[in-house]
């Protein structure tokens, strides 16, 4: 328990001064004068497709867990995912970097076994970053064969890229799915130094019943999985749809292509190793403008919207982590 406390302290450090340099890298100004104009009614559409969306991809997770059949509640699953997804966003690429504190709450905060909390947040990420690439991989061609935008040439090695991720993916799920021994002697292999840890010890035990779940998930529980496939599509809906909403109540008009082209040049950007996206965000956002014809100016509303939802969702996510980091309890089963 006191190295826990150690460990949590550290990070609340760590994610004070992550904070507070990313909120000092925000436009502010802008911010503030972008606030300024919008009406309640805007308020109002922008802020419920945002919680609309972090609402799906919470249930994602907890149809995931309910098909595994863990004992754990939609608010649970909320606060844990909302707190590793702040831990994301400060970590290089915003993608990526809270998932083992994640598996930790679950195996402390809901007394969940440790390769039950990696599979139910295995399967929950793998949907995601796949949905997310294939979708950005049907952007691409889409903007590839748009005769409204002659800027084919800049996209092949993002789809290239992106093509071999989606294709990684697959082939490690299908390793897991069909031979989780294989992984389990390789894991087993890299991790030979350590072998003396009585924890360690268990890898192959653990990579057996991870096996053996998803098999099973895979082979009785296929309405689920397509359910949390439909959710993952749902989930691009509310984002096409916020992109929308954004450019509109700042009376940008754009064709549905342009509105493609911003949503696959943010969402690339993203995947830079930059905390939050700090930079390569705004550039994106700026070159996609300049791309359509649009202004530059008219770019920094839509930084400004953007960097605002990210700055309410980090000070919520921190509100999160805080009620995970205290409200831990001993878990009641085996690693």
């Amino acid at each position: 328990m006191p190295q826990y406390k150690l460990i949590m302290l550290l990070l609340w450090f760590v994610a004070f001064a992550l904070v507070g340099w990313v909120l000092s890298q925000m436009p502010l100004d802008s911010i503030a004068q972008t606030m300024e104009a919008l009406t309640w009614s805007d308020w109002l559409a922008w802020s419920a497709i945002n919680f609309v969306i972090i609402l799906i991809s919470t249930e994602r997770w907890r149809m995931l867990t309910k098909m595994l059949q863990l004992p754990v509640t939609f608010m649970q699953l909320l606060l844990v995912r909302q707190a590793g997804q702040t831990v994301s966003f400060l970590t290089p690429g915003p993608q990526f970097g809270g998932e083992p504190l994640q598996i930790w709450w679950l195996y402390k905060r809901c007394g969940i076994a440790v390769h039950h909390a990696v599979l139910a947040l295995g399967l929950d990420r793998f949907y995601e970053l796949w949905i997310n690439f294939s979708v950005l991989i049907l952007g691409i061609i889409l903007l590839l064969f748009s005769p409204a935008l002659n800027t084919a040439t800049n996209w092949y090695d993002a789809l290239w890229v992106l093509l071999a991720l989606v294709l990684a993916m697959s082939l490690i799920g299908w390793s897991i799915l069909r031979r989780p021994q294989w992984i389990s002697q390789r894991t087993e292999k890299l991790a030979q130094r350590w072998l003396q840890s009585p924890r360690l010890r268990k890898i192959d035990d653990h990579w057996q019943a991870l096996g053996s779940d998803l098999q099973t998930a895979v082979r009785t529980q296929k309405p689920a999985l397509l359910r949390a496939f439909a959710l993952s599509l749902l989930t691009w809906g509310g984002i096409v749809a916020e992109m929308v909403v954004v450019l509109h109540i700042l009376g940008i008009d754009v064709a549905m292509s342009g509105v493609i082209l911003i949503l696959v040049a943010t969402r690339l950007a993203l995947l830079l190793p930059l905390p939050g996206g700090i930079g390569t965000l705004e550039a994106s956002l700026l070159w996609s403008f300049q791309s359509l014809g649009l202004p530059a100016t008219a770019a920094i509303g839509v930084i400004a919207l953007m960097r605002l939802r990210d700055a309410i969702v980090l000070v919520a996510g921190l509100l999160c982590l805080r009620a995970v980091s205290s409200s831990a309890k001993s878990p009641n089963q085996n690693v």
